[in-house]
């Protein structure tokens, strides 16, 4: 498969504070890939660089074959982005919010996607409510909605399941998977490991801003290692060092 994101040396600092040390990975195109690490791994910073958002320190990084430093804005057109706090526009309802993506994509037949995601998401009844009126679990809703209406070939989530309930988590869960057998290629960050074990195809590990390991899920699988146990023992390894 096609390499659709590729990071070279990718560093980002705040200060003094390195945030992203030094890390270089690649994702094929059909993967589910999952960025692993605790809280404050540099998770949210790599998310925010690959899309543009803020730019590296150092390094380089393309997606979809355009770079991320230099076109920005590019990457952000063509690629879906959840990011961790969901954001819609507070004076907006939710489809003028999606009309609004719509209209910025120039997405054809709208209404109709639009309604379909309504639908699936389960939340119709929230349709003309603003987005500032509404749970989080419902702005969650939206934000899926508004990342995956124009199909991208390439989606970047940041923790995608965290304010889903049970049922929506696995409603979610099967769109990933179902979303990734089309082809597409999905680019998920969490710190829920057991999820990460039941939907991704290859996983990075990140600790304190450095790259620990990258490789399948199926070589845990084969060795008869689960991925929760992996990741403590490396972690809890590479605090030592």
């Amino acid at each position: 498969m096609t390499t659709i994101l590729e990071a070279q040396g990718l560093s980002k600092n705040y200060g003094e504070v390195t945030a992203v040390d030094n890390i270089s990975l690649s994702v094929k195109g059909g993967a589910l890939f999952g960025l692993l690490g605790p809280n404050g791994s540099g998770k949210t910073t790599m998310i925010k660089m690959l899309t543009g958002q803020v730019r590296p320190t150092g390094g380089s990084a393309t997606v979809l074959g355009f770079d991320v430093i230099k076109d920005p804005v590019g990457v952000r057109d063509r690629v879906g982005i959840i990011p961790e706090q969901e954001t819609p526009p507070s004076f907006l309802s939710a489809i003028e919010y999606l009309a609004f993506v719509g209209a910025v994509r120039k997405i054809p037949d709208l209404e109709t996607k639009a309604d379909w995601w309504f639908d699936f998401l389960e939340f119709r009844d929230k349709k003309n409510v603003l987005c500032k009126d509404l749970s989080r679990g419902t702005r969650q809703k939206l934000m899926f909605a508004q990342a995956f209406i124009h199909e991208p070939t390439l989606a970047l989530i940041d923790e995608p399941l965290i304010n889903f309930d049970p049922i929506m988590q696995d409603v979610v869960k099967e769109y990933l998977a179902a979303y990734v057998k089309k082809g597409k290629t999905i680019f998920i960050s969490t710190h829920i490991l057991e999820v990460a074990e039941e939907i991704c195809s290859v996983f990075a590990i990140l600790h304190k801003g450095r790259l620990l390991h990258t490789g399948p899920v199926a070589d845990l699988t084969a060795r008869d290692e689960h991925l929760p146990q992996f990741f403590l023992s490396l972690v809890r390894k590479d605090r030592h060092v």
